[in-house]
């Protein structure tokens, strides 16, 4: 069995140990926004462990939109990194769990859509891309 390494971040941790305790009927939610969020269990890319990210929930036609924002910051998130090594991915959307394959979207009309979809989800997408110099990185899952 593959070890578990929780979030470094006290309050990203207590998110994921809310959420899956719960069973997915609390923690669905980002801190205080009411806006809904999901659980992406994902491999480290260096330690091989499983490790577990809450990102915005932006669901289109069946596949999630996951989006590398880290508030804007001027690096990307180590998820990022950990899903461009590996793609398999499993979401936690409330109570539902799926296997899942995860792709970056970096260029394209299929990314215009996804951005659109995640900034209708999640205004502040567009803030946190006016922030920082980096292209926010962008992937779907899937079902594999």
């Amino acid at each position: 069995m593959t070890d578990y390494i929780p979030p470094a971040l006290d309050w990203v941790r207590e998110q994921v140990e809310l959420y899956e305790s719960s069973g997915g009927t609390e923690g669905t939610t980002l801190l205080d926004t009411g806006m809904p969020c999901i659980v992406v269990t994902h491999t480290g890319n260096k330690t091989g462990c499983i490790r577990k990210t809450p990102l915005m929930r932006v669901e289109v036609s069946g596949s999630y939109v996951l989006i590398g924002s880290m508030g804007g910051q001027p690096k990307n998130p180590v998820w990022v990194y950990n899903l461009r090594a590996s793609s398999d991915v499993q979401i936690r959307d409330k109570t539902e769990v799926f296997d899942m394959r995860a792709r970056e979207v970096t260029d394209g009309q299929e990314r215009a859509t996804l951005w659109a979809a995640s900034v209708a989800a999640y205004p502040e997408y567009d803030n946190y891309q006016a922030r920082t110099t980096r292209k926010i990185p962008v992937f779907i899952a899937e079902a594999r």
